[in-house]
């Protein structure tokens, strides 16, 4: 901000017309791009503090144009008239001032007025009366910025908060410089105001609301890093091969997997399980709670522990699925689960199994595959006292039974994995015929999903 200038001191030359006005177009035409977004960007969803944070920088970042194009327009065209500048228009928020030290008065532009309120018949505030205007907080750092000014010649370029008469608060920000005498001392002041008002709190909601996102994040991290603990203290140890401590498992080669969600979201209720049981049975199941996070899997793992009980006890796949019902019926929060149980006998190589609103056990035999017969059965929790039923197969060395979740084909889409089966067909363990299914089915998915492979060995 230039001080008064001597009479024989040429006057700065105002830019040229051409580029001031190249200026405006290119940031009109930006302006008008940004709000195209901003108005595409309504259906951000504005409780989710990631959508909150993109509209507040929207907001801001056309607020921003919006005063760039004024100062270039009044850059090209000069000052208006006071009268013709619109109420809330950028002229109307900025305001001027000088103060007279020598006469101890003050002018005020018809602007500053308004910016703080003021009536403009009354007379300007001296530089002693101003701070009667801001806040207590802010009259420290006001007092520092004229004293440098007046004492040291410093410029002035700071903020701080009025009050208005009609106790509102306005942000305003001052740049000035001092006025000096012909023997070099300091005369008086003169000052550019600007209510900053509605730029401050645009950018306030821009803090907030990353503010916001980032604690959303933190908690996501948060609740995915704990689910991921209680999924590896509650599933079977091991991503592949499933090894059983005694006899079954050299009558069943195993292999499982978990298959996250492709967009990385919360990890879902997904479960898959191997038990080997007193009387040389192998219980297999798989299932899936609804929801995602640290809450469904909790509940997983009571899921899976009431199941591995009622397991060892000898219960039969369709009871075990009615005694499951009971459980999630009576919880607290209304839980949903599909789930399916097998009991495998290897003395006589037969397969019993249940399930409760699940995908159909695939059953692979000489490079063909197949759906088991359905019992019926509705999803866990979903009514009181549902009866389940149960179905066997008789297995054959070297069948494929596959066991999956309704994330890894969803819909009606079963036909990918049974095209698989010459594929199976070719491969020596069940792990190569798991690797085969995770080549496959690994990525594009929008829900975690589990799979396990039984291999009859003999």
């Amino acid at each position: 901000m230039p001080s008064h200038l001597p009479a024989d001191h040429p006057a700065a030359q105002p830019p040229g017309r051409g580029s001031v006005d190249a200026l405006i177009s290119q940031a009109r035409r930006l302006k008008v791009d940004v709000d195209a977004v901003r108005r595409d960007a309504r259906d951000i969803d504005t409780g989710d503090p990631q959508g909150r944070w993109q509209r507040a920088l929207y907001d801001l970042a056309l607020h921003q144009l919006e005063d760039l194009d004024a100062h270039l327009a009044q850059l090209r065209d000069g000052p208006p008239p006071a009268s013709a500048a619109p109420r809330d228009s950028l002229l109307s928020r900025v305001g001027s001032a000088e103060w007279n030290l020598l006469a101890d008065d003050a002018l005020w532009s018809e602007e500053l007025y308004g910016i703080l309120g003021r009536d403009p018949a009354t007379p300007a505030l001296t530089l002693d009366e101003l701070p009667s205007l801001v806040l207590d907080e802010d009259r420290p750092k006001l007092t520092a910025m004229v004293t440098d000014c007046l004492v040291d010649a410093r410029p002035i370029d700071g903020e701080f908060r009025v009050v208005r008469p009609d106790g509102g608060v306005r942000t305003v920000h001052m740049m000035g410089e001092p006025v000096l005498d012909a023997d070099g001392g300091t005369a008086s002041m003169w000052a550019v105001l600007r209510d900053v008002s509605a730029l401050r709190r645009s950018q306030s909601e821009v803090r907030e609301t990353r503010d916001s996102l980032h604690r959303e994040r933190q908690r996501t991290q948060s609740e995915r890093r704990l689910a991921v603990e209680l999924h590896e203290a509650v599933l079977p140890p091991g991503h592949g091969a499933l090894r059983l401590p005694h006899g079954s498992s050299g009558t069943l080669d195993l292999a499982a997997a978990r298959l996250p969600a492709a967009t990385g979201s919360l990890l879902g209720g997904d479960w898959y399980d191997a038990l080997e049981l007193p009387d040389g049975q192998t219980l297999l199941s798989v299932g899936d709670l609804t929801g995602h996070g640290p809450a469904v899997t909790a509940d997983t793992a009571m899921l899976l522990g009431a199941l591995r009980g009622m397991g060892m006890a000898g219960t039969a796949p369709a009871q075990l699925m009615g005694w499951l019902n009971q459980l999630l019926d009576a919880t607290v929060q209304p839980v949903l689960a599909g789930a399916l149980c097998c009991r495998y006998r290897p003395d006589t190589r037969t397969l019993t199994w249940a399930q409760a609103g699940h995908p159909t056990p695939l059953l692979f035999r000489d490079g063909t595959g197949r759906r088991l017969d359905t019992p019926d059965g509705v999803l866990l929790g979903a009514t009181t006292g549902a009866a389940y039923e149960q179905a066997e197969a008789t297995l054959d060395t070297g069948d494929l039974l596959l066991l999956h979740t309704a994330g890894l084909v969803p819909g009606d889409r079963t036909h990918r994995l049974l095209d698989l089966a010459p594929r199976f067909h070719e491969a020596r363990t069940a792990q190569d015929c798991l690797r085969t299914v995770m080549e496959e089915f690994e990525s594009g998915r929008d829900d975690d999903a589990c799979v396990l492979v039984a291999r009859v060995s003999r």
